[in-house]
Parts: C-alpha cells; structure tokens; sequence
C-alpha cells in the first residue's frame, strides 16, 4: 500500500502539470486579455495615469512576452520580471479587475467553498445510501415507487430553479433571508459561537440545493448495481444455507454494490464546485464559483487560472482517495493491477 501511495503521489505531478498546460492555452485562446481590453479603453478615454499603471502590469506579469514563456513564468519554472516568482513558489499573480494578489482575494473563498462542499457530499451520502438500499430491497413496492419519483424530479429540476423556490419560502414562512453564508452585520466581524451559528444556519439551504441532483443521481446507481448483486448466485446460495437476510445483505451484496458509490468521490468533489456556480450567484454565496466565473467572463487569467487549478487538484485528490476505499473496500481490487496466478 505505501508503493502504491508513493507512486499515485508522484504520478499527481505530471497530470497537474499537464492540467495547468490546458488550462493555460485555453485561457489564452480568446483573443486579448484583461489588461489588453483595458488599455484599449483608456486610450479611448485619454487616461494617461490609469493607462501608465496597466501598462506596467502587463510589463511586470509578463503578458507583453510569448505564450510558451508566458506559461513558464505563470508556473515558476522560468525567473519573472519584478520579483513574480510563479505557482510552484507560492505566487499566485495578480488579479487586475480586483487589483489585489491572488493569493488574498480566494483565500477565505476557498475555505467558504470546502466547507460548502464537504457538507453537501456528506448530504448526499447520508441522504443516498439509505434510500438506495431501500429502493433495492423492497423492489416495486410503494416507497420504491415514491423515491423513484423524487430521484427524477431532483434530476430534472434545474439548481438555481429549486435555490429560488427555497429563498422564497424561507423568507416568506419564517421571514429569514437566507441569501450569503452569514448574516449580513456579522460579515465584517471575527469568528465566534455566533458567526459559526449563522453560518451553519445559512449552510442548509445551498446544501440542500447544490446536493439535490448528485442525491437524486446516486441513489438510482447504487440501486441498480444492489439489484443486479441480490440476483447473482453467490446471493441464492448463502440464502439457502440459512445465512440470515440482515447479515447477507450487509457482508457481501452491499459491500459490493459500493464500488460505484465510491467511485464517484473522484467526480463528485469538481461537479459539486462547478456544478453550484449558477446557485452561488444566485444565493449571493462568497465561494469560488462567483469569482471564477467572473474572472472568465473578463479574461483575468491568473485568478481564472487558479481557480481552474484547484479544481484540478480536487479531481486528483479525489481520484486517489477513491482508488484507495475501493482497494480496502473490494478485494477482487489490486492495487498492482496484475492478474493473480
């Protein structure tokens, strides 16, 4: 297991450095950038001062030099100009429309965000598994019937739809605002009980809306692979030896019929991100959709670019955390992937 981890650890390496090659061109694909548009309507507008300072930004964050060195620069394997040292050495660049480093604009969004999504993953999985198992056990029965309803009315309803569905009646049954994480004089001050209660009070709602469609979707898979495990053979045989039904249907076919369930951790921690942007800006969330999605709407490449990166790094990390559960979960897995003699 330790070989296996040293291996994953290192492979992590060149798949985020070829992630970041992608993300780079196709940042730059359209054309100009922040500062190019910007220049251009300052000199439409005869802003000297204001047009001194882009230029300079652009001379010092190496957006006057070749893409290829462009891209060095960015990831630090190339010396930049003024001291901006690169992703590798901790510099995450400048954001232009905020006019502030990376690295302090998405800090608390970043946290905002992982905590969103650990709770929301830990809703669908709570929420999933136990309807799941129901759904597949009590085939065509009534409650079947009613989740499978439910399962296709959470996929088929858009996020943002069911976000101003839940404002509405919130504010309107319990007179509470739930738009933002906290309450609104409780945004400058430190944290403490109170904050920390507003929060979780604020949590409920994007929770819920974020995880409706990944809830919906995980309980029709893990039902279909448990209703194909309780017709295999190695089912009817413990049956007949008098294997008790709790006890089967625990030790082997849900033990087996969690390999997809665990499987999806490794898509499930970018979709969650990617897939609540839309519901973010309409809950007026501080997390990293927002941000991200204006940052490519107004080509600010390095806040894009680090956005884009950490939802690379969720994939890798998500896809090294399921390869292990599936490896202590199932042992038809090898972590060689050899065949056994």
């Amino acid at each position: 297991m330790l070989l296996y981890l040293a291996r994953r650890l290192l492979l992590m390496i060149p798949t985020l450095l070829v992630i970041s090659l992608f993300i780079f061109i196709i940042i730059k694909l359209p054309p100009g950038d922040y500062l190019t548009n910007q220049i251009a309507e300052l000199r439409a507008q005869g802003e000297t001062s204001a047009l001194e300072r882009a230029e300079f930004l652009r001379s010092q964050y190496a957006l006057d030099r070749p893409m290829v060195e462009q891209y060095a620069i960015w990831m630090g394997f190339w010396p930049g100009p003024n001291g901006f040292s690169g992703l590798l050495q901790g510099d995450w660049g400048w954001s232009f429309e905020y006019n502030r480093p990376v690295g302090e604009l998405i800090g608390d969004r970043l946290v905002m965000t992982a905590i969103i999504n650990f709770f929301t993953i830990l809703f669908i999985y709570v929420v999933a598994f136990p309807i799941g198992v129901y759904s597949a056990t009590r085939q065509y029965s009534w409650g079947d019937y009613g989740f499978t309803l439910l399962g296709y009315i959470g996929l088929a309803t858009p996020n943002f739809l069911l976000a101003l569905v839940l404002l509405y009646y919130s504010n309107r049954w319990f007179g509470v605002s739930m738009g933002g994480l906290v309450d609104p004089e409780l945004i400058d001050q430190p944290w403490n009980a109170e904050k920390i209660g507003s929060l979780m009070a604020h949590m409920v709602v994007p929770v819920i809306v974020i995880g409706t469609s990944g809830t919906a979707a995980m309980i029709r898979r893990l039902r279909a692979n448990l209703l194909d495990e309780l017709q295999k053979q190695y089912v009817t045989t413990a049956r007949a030896k008098g294997l008790p039904p709790l006890r089967l249907l625990v030790k082997y076919p849900i033990r087996m019929a969690l390999n997809p369930f665990i499987s999806d951790i490794g898509n499930l921690l970018p979709s969650v991100v990617s897939g609540s942007v839309i519901v973010s800006v309409v809950m007026s969330l501080p997390t990293a959709g927002p941000m991200l999605l204006g940052a490519l709407q107004s080509l600010d490449q390095y806040l894009a670019g680090s956005f884009l990166m950490f939802l690379a790094l969720l994939t890798v990390v998500g896809m090294l955390i399921s390869d292990i559960l599936l490896a202590l979960l199932d042992p038809r897995i090898r972590l060689t992937g050899g065949v056994a003699k």
